[in-house]
């Protein structure tokens, strides 16, 4: 059918029949006319009561007047007319019959093709995995949290078939979103290592240690959050682990303590670097299982204990 097309008419019924007919449907007795209400929504996929009233398409289809479908007006308003074209077809070959349906199928076809390419390429890395994580999970939230919403400010007002639609889609989201993160915790890339990892909120501090630690051939990478230093850490192996306690997010005791609870990074070496007086680090350095630590303001010699990890 090409753009515009009307969908075939109904038999042209008169005022008085159509009268019975809405104060049939509207007086909520469906079966009567179920075949008629069938046949207009299945050729024009638009409904025939909408909050309890006739749709005025629905009125004009039984009056035996024509009504376009709209939906290739819709898309042809985003793309080309080759690429609608495309679209129509594939839509057809494929049955994408309903919403629910094509975020299935969309999301887990990106899911899979991103993971493919993502483990077949050894170059990729941790920034690769948080891009791919961003692009599949931001569109997902929006359709789970207006499906939320519907659901949950206007379950009441929903026609039956349409709350079930809805339904289906916020359950479809949630399973997508446990998918989506199931596969992105198993891939893994090759780790991008340094010799020191800074996880310190103070950018001077950062630029100036940065400076230090490469005059010495040393690579050394800063982070400015303690979240963003667990994530790192993920795809990270640092020979050691410089850790300001006064993070903006997560104290730099708690992350000590999830580096050295952890069998992957348990060895790794940390270093408390911070302006909390040196007695009260002591009181937890037993506690969270740091290696050392080292006091703000620092001289660049209070950094040599940590050398024998660097082969310095």
């Amino acid at each position: 059918m090409t753009e515009n097309e009307h969908i075939e008419m109904a038999p042209k019924f008169s005022e008085k029949e159509i009268e019975k007919i809405i104060d049939t449907l509207e007086n909520g007795d469906k079966e009567e006319y179920a075949n008629l209400v069938e046949k207009y929504e299945k050729e024009t996929g638009k409904y025939v009561i909408w909050r309890d009233n006739v749709t005025e398409g629905f009125r004009k289809w039984l009056k035996g007047e024509k009504i376009y479908n709209r939906d290739k007006d819709r898309i042809s308003l985003y793309v080309n007319e080759d690429k609608k074209d495309k679209w129509q077809k594939f839509i057809k070959e494929h049955d994408i019959s309903t919403i629910s349906k094509l975020i299935r199928q969309s999301v887990s076809y990106y899911i899979n093709q991103q993971s493919r390419s993502i483990k077949d390429d050894p170059g990729l890395n941790a920034e690769t995995f948080a891009t791919v994580s961003h692009a599949l999970k931001e569109p997902l939230t929006t359709i789970k949290g207006f499906s939320q919403l519907l659901l949950e400010n206007y379950r009441e007002e929903l026609r039956s078939d349409v709350l079930e639609k809805i339904e289906n889609i916020f359950e479809q989201s949630q399973m997508l979103e446990s998918k989506i993160k199931a596969i992105l915790e198993d891939i893994r890339g090759e780790p991008s290592n340094c010799d020191i990892l800074l996880i310190e909120d103070d950018l001077a501090t950062i630029r100036l240690l940065t400076s230090y630690f490469e005059s010495k051939g040393l690579k050394i990478e800063g982070i400015v959050s303690g979240t963003k230093g667990i994530e790192k850490l993920k795809h990270s192996d640092p020979k050691v682990i410089l850790l300001d306690i006064i993070l903006p997010d997560i104290s730099g005791y708690e992350i000590c303590k999830l580096i050295k609870n952890d069998k992957d990074l348990s060895e790794t070496p940390v270093y408390l670097l911070t302006a909390i007086p040196g007695s009260e680090v002591e009181k937890k350095i037993d506690e969270v299982k740091a290696d050392g630590y080292i006091l703000k303001p620092f001289d660049f010699s209070d950094f040599k204990p940590i050398f024998k990890y660097l082969n310095l």
